[in-house]
């Protein structure tokens, strides 16, 4: 628990607003009928070009120091996250309701996992994310990999970060801050804003999930 940071530093929520090209809108599909869009009724918001345009193949290591594939990481419905364990409070919160989220997916009978990418790893080696990872959830997933793999999942996500200048290894990483729903055999079906809490996060979810 050493790594992780909770003091109060605002730089790292900067560039949140960049995100994706992601228009939040509700129930428009639901209400236009949603054509043959089986989550029709589950969807809260809107993508640029539609729900293919987010997610996709990745590569990358795994909290025990495997190489993973996306296929093997999404085997259960994932709320994955992209953040770094460094980061002062934005990432410890938002990943801490992820998993209540889940947590709550449970207490319905729906089996989920919260996945976690690491926008650091220059830093964030698969020991610092094994016990970051243990903290909180026992099916949480930390992946990192070489700078190339990271970038080439977050642009699969269209994700964003920077590497804030600093003279020594306390700098700081500023990032955007969805959470991103991707299921087995559909892959990413939804993202949540930060804005949302742990019970909300659940009820969306749920939607998607019963309808697999």
């Amino acid at each position: 628990m050493s790594k992780v940071y909770w003091t109060s530093l605002g730089l790292v929520t900067a560039g949140a607003l960049v995100v994706l090209g992601i228009l939040g809108f509700q129930g428009w599909n639901a209400l236009m009928g949603g054509g043959d869009d089986r989550f029709a009724q589950c969807r809260g918001s809107a993508i640029a070009g539609g729900a293919g345009q987010v997610g996709g193949p990745f590569e990358l290591v795994d909290h025990s120091g495997r190489t993973v594939t996306d296929t093997d990481v999404i085997d259960l419905p994932t709320i994955l996250y992209f953040g770094y364990t460094f980061c002062p409070d934005v990432c410890p919160l938002d990943v801490a309701r992820n998993a209540e989220a889940v947590e709550l997916l449970e207490e319905e009978g729906l089996i989920a996992r919260p996945a976690f990418i690491s926008v650091d790893p220059q830093r964030d080696t698969p020991e610092v994310l094994a016990e970051f990872s243990a903290i909180f959830h026992d099916r949480m997933i930390g992946l990192t990999g070489s700078d190339e793999q990271v970038r080439a999942a977050s642009r699969a996500y269209r994700t964003f970060f920077q590497v804030q200048p600093s003279d020594d290894d306390f700098y700081l990483v500023d990032h955007s801050t969805h959470s991103y729903l991707v299921l087995p055999d559909h892959g990413f079906v939804e993202f949540f804003p930060r804005s949302l809490n742990a019970r909300q996060i659940a009820d969306r979810a749920a939607c998607f999930i019963r309808r697999m």
